[in-house]
């Protein structure tokens, strides 16, 4: 049977409308997969009785995490914060590692993954980050990669992609600075902002920086690799 997938949805700022980019539903589709878009809600035992109803987690991209998650104070240049899906999403990716089945984070999702996991992040990579950087938020088509990533020999994601190093698109102000406790750094920009992190303990969970759902439709080969092993670990 095709395995359901749990697609984390985004929150407007006034919090009255959620959402989620069509190109995410395909992918999963495409993959062999049934898209499940999950509404934004504080509930506890729904939270873990969903966790349970689902096969697979896919944490989508959005607005920025609330820095008070992960224990600092907000710097100047972090972005909006939605605290419906904040509450939502840490709960439900805490539980999912809980109940240790497969997690695939995207972008924010990645980011979430690794607060929820006990992580932090650079809540501006270019007012925070020890070294220069070069841009992060293209401004090219967003299915097109502008730059590389260098994927660590031996690692799980490693396995995924086959390659030493893939072309990724890039939406991103924010990224993942202390990774947390379990989990390993297995890509990275050649300017050293962590692209790919995978956990060491649990079957599947994995976050990518880059947005993999918009490169499929160009069929990009690591893109569509991502998608299909993330389903098939969804199906075991």
């Amino acid at each position: 049977m095709k395995p359901v997938i749990g697609i984390t949805s985004s929150v407007s700022k006034d919090e009255e409308k959620q959402h989620i980019s069509q190109r995410m539903v395909q992918s999963v589709v495409k993959s062999g997969g049934i898209p499940v878009v999950l509404p934004n809600f504080v509930d506890e035992e729904a939270t873990k009785k969903l966790a349970r109803k689902i096969d697979g987690l896919l944490g989508s991209g959005g607005y920025d995490v609330n820095p008070l998650m992960y224990g600092e104070q907000p710097h100047r240049k972090n972005g909006t914060v939605t605290p419906l899906r904040d509450k939502f999403e840490l709960a439900l990716f805490q539980e999912m590692l809980k109940q240790d089945k497969p997690i695939l984070g995207i972008c924010r999702g990645m980011q979430m993954l690794n607060v929820a996991a006990g992580g932090t992040l650079y809540q501006d990579i270019y007012a925070q980050h020890e070294q220069e950087l070069y841009k992060h938020s293209q401004e090219a088509p967003t299915y097109y990669g502008t730059h590389t990533v260098e994927v660590t020999k031996g690692s799980f994601f490693y396995d995924i992609v086959k390659k030493d190093e893939i072309i990724v698109n890039s939406h991103h102000h924010q990224a993942v600075k202390d990774v947390a406790k379990g989990f390993n750094v297995s890509g990275k920009a050649t300017d050293s902002i962590i692209e790919v992190i995978e956990s060491t303990k649990h079957t599947y969970a994995l976050g990518v920086q880059w947005h993999p759902e918009n490169m499929i439709e160009v069929k990009d080969e690591s893109s569509v690799r991502i998608f299909q092993s993330f389903i098939q670990a969804c199906q075991s």
